[in-house]
């Protein structure tokens, strides 16, 4: 997230993402993340805690990423489009100690007694007077920065963690051979509950 500040300040009126007919500036995505993370902060988010995210393909869906990541915490991607009961048993196993989704994707979702924060509901109160970097909560290289279950095909599926520093030894020792820049448009085309999502996401952010 760091990464991504650092692209927004370089650059605020480019386009960060584009969903729909609808385009979100990198100062858009910046400012609207970090209400999302001081929303978090108040439950209780922070570094080595998880907090789902369960939303349909959308920038909101970014812009809750984004906001998990600044509030410290590691997000624990919820595909809506997923069983129940795999969704139920990664809720179970997993304990987030909230759920972000929306009104409109939460009836996709099972019942769990973690808090819900729903991007839809209190945010544009806020986002006008969010001053920049007020909420964003430095995690290590170390800490965790998501948590992806594997498919369970051959037994109980397992959460994989994953930290910041892999996250980011992955763009490093790849950029010499692809050489991707600002020109470029990366297609946002897996399920963020799938592990290359972490590739078309904040790569392309980045």
């Amino acid at each position: 997230h760091a990464c991504i500040a650092a692209q927004a300040a370089l650059r605020p009126d480019a386009i960060a993402v584009a969903c729909d007919g609808a385009t979100l500036t990198y100062a858009e995505l910046e400012r609207r993340s970090e209400v999302v993370a001081r929303r978090l902060r108040r439950l209780g988010a922070g570094p080595e805690l998880l907090v789902a995210i369960g939303l349909e393909r959308s920038i909101e869906m970014i812009v809750g990423l984004l906001g998990i990541l600044k509030s410290g915490a590691a997000y624990l991607p919820i595909d809506p489009a997923y069983p129940k009961d795999r969704l139920e048993f990664m809720l179970a196993d997993a304990a987030p100690i909230a759920l972000l989704t929306s009104s409109t994707s939460c009836g996709a979702l099972p019942a769990t007694t973690a808090p819900l924060v729903l991007l839809d509901r209190d945010e544009g109160e806020v986002v006008a007077t969010a001053p920049l970097g007020a909420a964003t909560l430095q995690a290590s290289g170390e800490s965790l920065a998501y948590v992806i279950y594997t498919s369970g095909s051959t037994g109980q599926p397992k959460g994989c963690q994953v930290t910041h520093a892999n996250v980011m030894r992955l763009f490093t020792s790849t950029q010499q051979w692809f050489g991707f820049g600002p020109d470029d448009v990366w297609t946002f085309f897996h399920s963020h509950a799938f592990d290359f999502s972490v590739w078309e996401i904040w790569g392309a952010l980045a």
